[in-house]
């Protein structure tokens, strides 16, 4: 399999120290994949997805109303958002292939998901970036029960624009999640960012493509965000 070339990869810094390793491409080129080892292990280019406990899913990872690893309902397929609190409401990146645009829409598990046709749509669970909400964001962010925000971590986001661009941003800096999110709304800010989600971080924040591999801190995943093509 020829690996992917239809994407954009850049670097940047931002004034607050942070480095972001981005990868920019559209939402037909992604697809979620279950996986069950490093990122740069794998034969995908992408990044890492959302959360999880001893290979089971704790956040939504959805294509057409089917979980990624089981059947709808089931525990650990990727079917709930599940934190300490199993009916946890949190922030999903949502691709709506009929009316071809994101949203992001704060659930329990995929059967909560509005979108035009259940066989025509993919959704990665997270928790909520709020990129144009300067004040409340923090406050739902720590609803949703965001690990170590206040800690320095190594930091994973997908975002996504005015234009439905998709942004796979990655940053080895160890940082805050404030400090993570002020990098990303300054260095974007040419790009007309409309939301996105933050996705599982520190050692699991792992990138892969042709011109950089970022290992995390070397465990294994258990899902990701793959380019196709």
């Amino acid at each position: 399999m020829a690996n992917p070339r239809d994407y954009h990869y850049e670097k940047q810094k931002a004034s607050n120290g942070v480095v972001l390793h981005t990868i920019q491409t559209t939402p037909d080129n992604v697809r979620l994949q279950a996986i069950d080892k490093n990122v740069t292990k794998t034969p995908y280019y992408g990044i890492n997805g959302g959360f999880f406990w001893e290979g089971a899913l704790l956040s939504i990872a959805v294509i057409n109303d089917q979980p990624l690893k089981g059947m709808p309902g089931d525990y650990g397929s990727g079917w709930y958002n599940t934190g300490i609190d199993t009916n946890l409401k949190r922030g999903t990146l949502v691709w709506d292939d009929v009316t071809k645009r994101f949203s992001i829409q704060v659930v329990t598990h995929a059967g909560e998901l509005t979108v035009t046709d259940k066989r025509r749509y993919w959704a990665q669970g997270g928790v909520s970036m709020k990129l144009n909400d300067s004040f409340g964001w923090e406050s739902d962010m720590i609803l949703e029960q965001m690990p170590a925000y206040n800690e320095g971590h190594m930091r994973t986001a997908v975002v996504y624009d005015s234009q439905e661009n998709i942004y796979m941003i990655v940053t080895p800096s160890h940082c805050t999640i404030g400090e993570f999110r002020a990098a990303i709304l300054e260095s974007f800010s040419d790009r007309r960012l409309v939301d996105g989600i933050y996705l599982d971080g520190d050692g699991s924040s792992q990138l892969k493509c042709r011109y950089v591999r970022l290992k995390g801190d070397q465990r294994q995943v258990y899902q990701m965000l793959t380019l196709i093509k």
